[in-house]
């Protein structure tokens, strides 16, 4: 690959010609950019082709690079990857990157950009720090029993370790929210048969997703379709209608629609105007803080404003005319930004850091558990720095390693042993 004129200076764009080095064939007129190492995405050498973005181009100028010897196509992530083991991000901010890349919705995107820019990261790293020191001053202990150590330090240490399992616990108490904005919070339509759950789920998608029919039973599986939602992602299901059947098929598609109902994140209970006064017990036993009541067809039967259902607030609608549609659409964001925070503290995005936090919790409630008397044997303190070693790995997996020389630094920092 040629490229005409003078090397461009850092990070600056020039336009230049770019050729085949073999043909000398002219292949775009394009922008180049140098971006020298460690300054860079990958903290490697790095140089940009900005082209025309026909195929032919495109495919013309990657063939000449394939072409050149020592010159491959990336790997899927490879040049994130070599971002992470280069220092440039650690593995949370490859994460928010990937994250970034496949977010639909608003609020998917600056989830992912703070992750990305290390606010969550910043948070585990200075519980990692904190458990690092802990860690430190009770290798101390053991490893230097002659010296002249405060007295109070494995008190010193329990307290601080307590200060931080409340902490963890109220960061993993967040009812998933990090997860639900990430995954989309799942939604799904219920009731009987022939009240309109699938045309709302055809206005809310805004295309012909579920099949209608005024034949009741017509919706047999789950028909699920993703939707944004004032920038909030939502997993909106289409159910079978609920009643008791005797076809086969028909009561499997109930069954279905009676479990992802139980795993929602959010009920929309619909019942027909006309009928809305006579609930049977299935429906009743939906309806909780989880369920919104829809009451459809108010086209076909008035219903007083106000009427609420088995003390349940309810929004009259008729999805054939879309008359109180948009109200229930409020309601229904308002629920949503409900589950999902907004603006909020970093919270957790994937089940890899719930599970490394509860572990890190795990090791930390054991180390208080074993060092609750004052009189500690050697073999119980060496225990409780396994706990703490244990702790700080779980936590390490997400953000780094913890290595010897890090401890040491600690110890030698705060006791000043061997001066």
């Amino acid at each position: 690959m040629e490229v005409i004129g003078c090397i461009p200076p850092p990070r600056v764009a020039t336009r230049a010609s770019i050729r085949d080095p073999r043909s000398g064939e002219a292949l775009d007129e394009g922008l180049i950019f140098w971006f020298p190492g460690p300054f860079s995405y990958t903290g490697e050498d790095v140089a940009e082709l900005h082209v025309h973005g026909g195929l032919a181009v495109v495919d013309g100028v990657l063939g000449v690079l394939c072409g050149l010897d020592g010159v491959r196509p990336a790997d899927p992530g490879e040049f994130t990857r070599r971002g992470f083991l280069n220092g440039k991000m650690d593995l949370i901010q490859a994460e928010g990157i990937a994250d970034l890349i496949d977010a639909h919705t608003e609020m998917q995107r600056q989830q992912a950009l703070d992750q990305f820019g290390g606010r969550l990261s910043n948070v585990y790293e200075s519980w990692r720090q904190q458990l690092r020191d802990a860690l430190a001053h009770i290798e101390a202990v053991i490893d230097f029993p002659d010296e002249e150590l405060p007295g109070d330090l494995i008190s010193g240490v329990r307290s601080r370790v307590s200060e931080l399992v409340v902490e963890l616990e109220n960061h993993l108490a967040d009812e998933r929210r990090g997860e639900r904005l990430r995954d989309g919070v799942c939604v799904v339509i219920a009731g009987p048969p022939n009240v309109g759950k699938s045309s709302l789920l055809n206005v809310l998608a805004r295309r012909d997703a579920a099949i209608v029919s005024a034949r009741a039973g017509t919706t047999r599986d789950v028909v699920e379709v993703r939707l944004d939602l004032g920038g909030f992602p939502v997993i909106l299901a289409d159910t079978a209608g609920l009643r008791e059947s005797s076809d086969e098929i028909e009561a499997e598609g109930v069954r279905r629609a009676l479990l992802r109902v139980e795993e929602a994140d959010l009920r929309i209970v619909m019942v027909e105007a006309a009928q809305h006064f006579s609930v049977g017990t299935q429906i009743r036993d939906l309806l909780d803080d989880k369920s919104m009541v829809v009451i459809n067809k108010i086209d076909k039967q008035s219903v007083a404003e106000g009427t609420r259902l088995e003390g349940c607030e309810a929004w009259p609608m008729s999805v054939a005319t879309g008359e109180g549609l948009d109200s229930f659409l409020g309601a229904l964001e308002k629920r949503v930004e409900e589950r999902v925070g907004r603006g909020e503290a970093p919270v957790i995005t994937r089940t890899r850091h719930r599970i490394s936090v509860e572990e890190c919790v795990s090791c930390l409630k054991r180390f208080l558990s074993g060092t609750e008397t004052l009189k500690m044997t050697n073999v119980r303190i060496e225990l409780g720095a396994e706990d703490l070693r244990l702790a700080v790995r779980a936590l390490g997996r997400m953000v780094g390693k913890v290595d010897v020389e890090e401890l040491l630094d600690v110890v030698f920092r705060d006791f000043c042993i061997g001066k």
